[in-house]
């Protein structure tokens, strides 16, 4: 497709002086294989009917054809239909379809980005909604990394405020105070479990007990006074450190099986201090203001919200704990963009931290790019909801998942279920609630993960039964050349996926491509055909792309199933 807009930027330089940026687009197969509306770009400018315009790019190019172009067509308005000559097309075989090359590996060439996804809070349990936002994350930092770009994966979370204290009552009262050995009773494989039953006791108690209210509003300061005097020797600091481990112990289990790996966990704590500093200093400089003993940051006369920033007892909000991510962030990075993945529950938040921060540090805001979505429903719920009744837990999804690949196939499969489970969630369009089918997301049949990895498994599979000894005959028939042309869209695809940061482009190429196997594969013999070398360099082709396609969504491409 490069080639051909240079071909049209040439002609229209040739022919009018003007230097145009041409759209080209894929129109349906009967009508060629690309289409330009840059007549019509070009006709109020010339003055000029566009139908008129398009005839003389037309005759342009076809005077100039080195023949890589079969045909040249006006149709409607003046809109120039092209179809390649097969010649051209069959160069797509060596420029695409070779392992681990996704077409686009220059387009963020030289850029650092760091990329902020999952964001559990310790002390509490992962939900769905974590997994979805670990699948979808990881997708988006690999495809920006296929693109050039040097890639930091980086996650954040709450290891300071209310829901610990929170849980510190829950866990005291457990215990029967501060009872550091009554945590060796804890079996290894409840810790978390146990956490999040001692935060749901200390939530109710918080809401319906004065007295605990008061306890656990005391043990909040407590927790940020553990950090503030790095105290790890009395029993209330031995209790959190060793929760506090638990749940990153817990965490780490849980990305180690999906497969997904961070460079850098940021603790509140840690950029808490930053933070308040930050807001302190700029309270100073009439960013931020007093209101009733705390400290605001008026987004009113910035068409947002105000939204405290320090509490009347002088105790950080998540508002400035994310102040001070974002300079944290800067400081070891300094990025050229950050992206922010999380739930759409706080997009107005967001607006409102990344206005404040406006005021004394534009760019940073500039650089960052906030992405949200929906909430993670399970259809028709079940037993897929948490043993708490309140979530659904993450890895209450990845066990059920495995439980129906294993009734379908006879043993489990890691492959398959992350295949299922991550292809589910990066399916969609990231911004609405995502509905998750258990027996849609593992079904061999129809838009799924497994689907692509038996389509994948199939190819390799043909291609074991006889070696490739040559290319594709340049004269192509009907559906060999549908299917090149499918292949030779994967680069366009990678780059919309990665310009839009919307991995579900990928998943729908990826879909339709190997419905397009699959007409062609059924109207078409391969082995033991007299076209048997030229269609095996297509199905290696379509094999080759498929396993790329599936890399950049972090989906295991098995040879066999």
């Amino acid at each position: 497709m490069m080639y051909l807009e240079e071909l049209i930027v040439t002609a229209c330089n040739g022919l009018f002086g003007i230097t145009v940026k041409p759209q080209l687009t894929r129109p349906e197969e009967q009508f060629g294989d690309f289409a330009t509306n840059v007549a019509l770009q070009l006709a109020k400018q010339l003055q000029q009917p566009p139908k008129k315009v398009a005839e003389q790019i037309q005759a342009h190019l076809i005077k100039n054809n080195d023949g890589s172009i079969a045909k040249i067509e006006i149709a409607g308005p003046g809109f120039l239909n092209f179809i390649m000559a097969d010649s051209t097309l069959l160069k797509t075989l060596e420029q695409v379809a070779r392992p681990n090359v996704f077409g686009s590996n220059n387009l963020l060439k030289g850029q650092t980005i760091v990329v902020e996804y999952s964001d559990p809070n310790p002390f509490k349990e992962l939900h769905a909604g974590h997994l979805y936002t670990s699948v979808v994350g990881d997708a988006i930092a690999t495809l920006a990394e296929a693109a050039g770009a040097t890639i930091h994966r980086v996650n954040f979370g709450g290891d300071v405020g209310r829901h610990v204290a929170m849980t510190m009552w829950g866990i005291i009262k457990e215990l029967g105070g501060e009872n550091l050995a009554g945590l060796d009773a804890v079996d290894a494989d409840s810790r978390a479990n146990w956490l999040a039953k001692a935060y749901v006791a200390g939530n109710e108690a918080f809401e319906s007990d004065p007295a605990a209210k008061q306890q656990i509003m005391a043990y909040n300061k407590q927790v940020y006074a553990v950090h503030s005097n790095d105290d790890h020797s009395s029993p209330f600091a031995s209790i959190y450190w060793a929760c506090r481990t638990w749940s990153y112990d817990y965490f780490n289990d849980f990305y180690a099986r999906i497969g997904t790996k961070f460079e850098k966990y940021y603790p509140e704590s840690q950029t808490t201090p930053l933070g308040l500093q930050i807001v302190k200093e700029q309270q100073q400089k009439g960013v931020f203001v007093e209101s009733q003993g705390a400290v605001i940051f008026n987004g009113e006369d910035y068409g947002l919200h105000t939204r405290v920033f320090i509490t009347s007892e002088g105790l950080p909000t998540y508002e400035t704990k994310d102040v001070g991510l974002i300079f944290t962030k800067w400081a070891d990075y300094e990025f050229d963009r950050s992206i922010i993945i999380t739930g759409n529950d706080i997009t107005e938040y967001m607006k409102v931290v990344l206005a404040a921060i406006s005021q004394f540090e534009p760019e940073l805001p500039k650089r960052t790019t906030h992405l949200t979505h929906g909430m993670v429903k399970l259809k028709g719920q079940g037993k897929m909801s948490s043993r708490s009744g309140k979530i659904l837990r993450a890895v209450d999804v990845l066990d059920a998942v495995s439980e129906a690949v294993q009734k379908i196939s006879g043993k489990p499969n890691d492959d398959t279920m992350l295949g299922a489970v991550k292809y589910a969630f990066v399916k969609p369009r990231m911004g609405g609630d995502v509905i998750f089918d258990i027996e849609e997301s593992v079904s061999l049949e129809g838009n799924s993960g497994p689907y692509l990895q038996y389509a994948h498994a199939r190819a390799r599979s043909i291609l074991r039964k006889s070696d490739i000894t040559a290319k594709p005959a340049d004269n192509l028939q009907k559906d060999e050349r549908s299917l090149l042309l499918k292949i030779s869209q994967f680069p366009e695809v990678v780059a919309l996926a990665t310009n839009e940061l919307a991995p579900h482009h990928i998943a729908t190429y990826l879909y339709e491509l190997a419905q397009v196997f699959n007409r062609f594969y059924e109207h078409n013999r391969v082995i033991g055909d007299p076209r048997q070398a030229g269609r095996l360099s297509l199905v290696d082709a379509y094999a080759t792309t498929l396993q790329n396609g599936l890399g950049l969504l972090n989906i295991p491409a098995p040879q066999q199933m």
